[in-house]
């Protein structure tokens, strides 16, 4: 596989405070990569930056162009897609008009249609709620429902931040089951960023851990499967 993401002397910043120092990762075409370690490492802000959402600094580079000078809405539509912690859903809309907006960058009707069906094809719950407004669904649905709005962009790249966050094991289980199909039925490529660690790396093919703004460790998920010491110090298993 080639590179579709690469990053390299990233580093991003809230005001004064500094948050990331020099990351380099790289994401590949069609592949699956996680971002792992403890609260504060700096995973959330990492997609954040990517998506030119904070102070930013360093070499982005996407299918060959840098886009590390780019506004939120221009990386956007270059088919990079955000998946937000907290879901991020429109409460107000309903599950139609959410999926509308994930396509807004689009002009092409019958495709929007057509990829509409699809994300009920994934998420056929959404299919029965499309008329309910998100605010209404439970947590698991509405992280499906971002998901599948994000899908609706047709993009190149998604980056996913803690789509296991409050949601119970059965939800967390059926929703990662989706991402390997995506994974192994689509081009997307996606930047996951997970608590649950082990649940990512089964799903990965690269993984990288992250500690107080810095690349620690790159490597396949085995490579840290294997390693106790650093399941145990990055990790907490």
């Amino acid at each position: 596989m080639t590179a579709l993401l690469s990053v390299k002397g990233l580093t991003a910043s809230y005001g004064d405070g500094q948050v990331l120092s020099g990351v380099d990762f790289e994401v590949q075409r069609g592949g699956v990569t996680v971002l792992l370690g403890a609260n504060g490492a700096g995973k959330t802000t990492t997609l954040r930056a990517l998506c030119g959402m904070v102070r930013r600094s360093g070499d982005i580079v996407l299918d060959g162009a840098p886009i590390q000078n780019l506004s939120t809405e221009g990386v956007v539509r270059l088919g990079v897609a955000h998946v937000p912690d907290g879901r991020g859903t429109f409460a107000q809309l309903t599950v139609d008009e959410n999926l509308q907006l994930g396509s807004i960058t689009r002009r092409d009707r019958r495709g929007i249609g057509e990829d509409v069906e699809r994300c009920f094809t994934y998420f056929p719950v959404l299919k029965e709620r499309r008329g309910q407004q998100a605010g209404t669904l439970s947590g698991g649905e509405q992280q499906m429902l971002a998901v599948a709005r994000a899908l609706m962009l047709r993009p190149k790249l998604m980056l996913l931040d803690e789509p296991s966050f409050g949601l119970a094991p059965m939800i967390v289980k059926q929703i990662f089951a989706i991402f390997r199909t995506l994974s192994e039925s689509t081009s997307v490529s996606m930047l996951i960023v997970e608590q649950n660690a082990a649940l990512a790396l089964e799903l990965a093919d690269h993984a990288y851990l992250l500690e107080t703004g810095r690349v620690v460790f790159s490597g396949r998920p085995d490579d840290i499967r294997n390693d106790p010491t650093l399941r145990r110090s990055y990790l907490g298993y």
